[in-house]
């Protein structure tokens, strides 16, 4: 007797608009480097990515749990999260630190589409994970705050209109803990273009729109602070949690579609006779990783279940997203081997989501820094770094 998924009607609803954008469509964006604007739509009207804001702001009020339900069935139906994830996430450091006006400005037109904050800009050339040594700086003066600086691989900047950008407001020589003096600010993008930031794409091996940032005195309004000035690196670690998390759930949503393409072909390629799925050394590497992604799924779902009831859940969130990123990779090697020659041609789309799902081996946190995470946090052994 098999259990009734609780989001069963989530999973059919999303299901069903993915449906309109099929593989054809995705190839396509691929293909032209562009950005899947018509897909992003039909998800921002239908509320999807506003399903963590609350229904006083115009979202759906909806938990962890059930956005990642949304996130893995977009990557399970053979498309790409990561071109609109930070429409769903990125709004929680200012739901939770903004003042009431910030939230009663941007809340509603962010549940609605009118605008978009897909994107945060924390990472810098120098200083890669090693956020606390950010050299970007914003100076008070009078009303505004002057930043200059220089991020690297902040993406979606050229479909947002406003961005989150963590700056240092007292230099590190200046602050008792390496963890003080960094603040978070709204930056209108719309604007900031003309008047002080420079963008520059990064061409890389996947589709996904991510650029080099640089800031040249560009002027903040002071009422785009979010919290208090000097907390801004403790607000991002509150998000992080819940951006690894849907991270993980993405993972899982790949897994399940390279396990569903593999297992297909499997069953119908006939090689010496027999479909090559009756071959034990087809059969185990795939088992092996539904295996996994089923292990990564229950993760997730104790990550979302310990934010969702404000308990902490750094240790669960990260083993999660290492526990899927490790999973996809495996089913994506597995179903791209398998294809055979098949698996490299662009009209099976298998080398297509291989790539995409490989990035997250590295981002948005490496597989090594959760090791690390893991080592010092959970077992206790001494700080690696």
């Amino acid at each position: 007797m098999t259990t009734q998924d609780p989001h069963q009607d989530i999973r059919d609803a999303v299901r069903a608009l993915c449906a309109e954008f099929p593989d054809e469509y995705h190839r396509r964006v691929d293909e032209q480097r562009a950005y899947p604007e018509a897909f992003v739509d039909a998800l921002t009207r239908a509320g999807w990515l506003a399903a963590l804001i609350p229904q006083e702001y115009g979202g759906s009020g909806l938990g962890l749990t059930e956005a990642s339900v949304i996130m893995e069935e977009i990557n399970r139906s053979g498309g790409n999260s990561g071109a609109c994830h930070g429409q769903m996430y990125n709004m929680g450091t200012l739901l939770r630190h903004g003042s009431r006006a910030q939230k009663e400005q941007f809340l509603p037109r962010i549940a609605s589409g009118e605008w978009r904050l897909q994107t945060m800009a924390v990472t810098e050339p120098t200083t890669g994970t090693d956020t606390t040594k950010i050299k970007t700086m914003a100076v008070r003066k009078g009303d505004r705050y002057v930043v200059n600086g220089q991020k690297v691989w902040i993406s979606r900047v050229q479909h947002s209109d406003w961005m989150i950008l963590l700056a240092r407001t007292t230099p590190l020589a200046e602050v008792k803990r390496k963890s003080e003096g960094m603040s978070i600010f709204l930056v209108d993008l719309r604007t900031a273009q003309q008047r002080g930031l420079t963008v520059r794409p990064i061409a890389n091996m996947v589709n996904h729109e991510t650029n080099e940032l640089f800031f040249e005195d560009l002027e903040v309004p002071a009422e785009h602070l979010i919290g208090e000035e000097g907390q801004g690196f403790r607000y991002i670690l509150d998000g992080l949690n819940a951006e690894r998390t849907l991270i993980a759930a993405e993972c899982i949503g790949d897994g399940h579609w390279f396990i569903d393409r593999v297992t297909k072909y499997a069953r119908e390629r006939v090689v010496f006779g027999r479909p090559i799925g009756q071959n034990q050394g087809v059969q185990f590497p795939i088992a092996q990783a539904h295996i996994e992604v089923q292990a990564a799924s229950l993760m997730r779902y104790e990550a979302c279940r310990l934010f969702d009831a404000g308990q902490p859940c750094g240790p669960q969130a990260n083993m999660a997203k290492y526990l899927a990123a490790k999973a996809s990779w495996e089913a994506a090697d597995a179903c791209l081997q398998f294809h055979g020659g098949f698996g490299f041609a662009h009209e099976y789309d298998v080398e297509r989501k291989f790539r995409e799902t490989r990035l997250y081996q590295v981002a948005p946190i490496s597989t090594n820094l959760i090791l690390s995470h893991v080592a010092e946090h959970v077992l206790g052994l001494p700080r690696s770094f």
